[in-house]
């Protein structure tokens, strides 16, 4: 990185810890001294980046929750040509960007494992995941038909978290 980069990363800190931070300190009425909250947020800067699997797993949903904002917005942008044809362009759209940032950002294999791996790979686990998710979703409406709009919704989420679950950990063991 070259010296006018760190100058404006050194910039950035700056104005986080003199203004927004201070504004938010303000705001929670925490008030701690300039140095330890500039220490407790390059620490936890510094873990966010680091290589630990929880730090990576934070990548992880960031990312997710990127990629998902991503298919809403071409959902929305490709509804004009109807739901069917929007939901596969934003789902094939969305895996290709999250399956790039995890290669990039989420778990640093840009240097290990090409873009055609990545895509190909991740995107035989995304699809995986699809066919886990839905048969365990029409299993619980075969075997629990009565459940409530709330209750259905929990078992959503459950599926949907556990199989994110096994994704970070088939991304993490076995592609990058």
């Amino acid at each position: 990185m070259n010296s006018g980069a760190l100058a404006t990363v050194g910039a950035r800190n700056a104005v986080w810890d003199t203004t927004l931070a201070g504004r938010v300190d303000s705001a929670l009425g925490i008030g701690l001294p300039a140095m330890l909250r500039s220490q407790w947020l390059d620490r936890g800067r510094r873990y966010v980046r680091s290589d630990h699997a929880f730090a990576q797993l934070i990548r992880f949903a960031l990312v997710g929750g990127a990629s998902n904002i991503a298919y809403a917005l071409l959902f929305v942008v490709m509804s004009g040509v109807g739901p069917l044809v929007a939901n596969i362009v934003g789902s094939l759209v969305s895996t290709a960007i999250a399956n790039e940032l995890h290669r990039r950002l989420t778990f640093r294999a840009a240097g290990r494992i090409g873009w055609f791996t990545a895509q190909w790979e991740g995107g035989g686990l995304a699809l995986l995941g699809v066919v886990i998710s839905t048969a365990a979703l029409a299993a619980l409406r075969f075997w629990a038909p009565g459940l409530g709009d709330l209750t259905q919704a929990s078992a959503v989420l459950a599926v949907t978290g556990a199989v994110g679950g096994l994704r970070f950990l088939a991304l993490r063991g076995f592609v990058f």
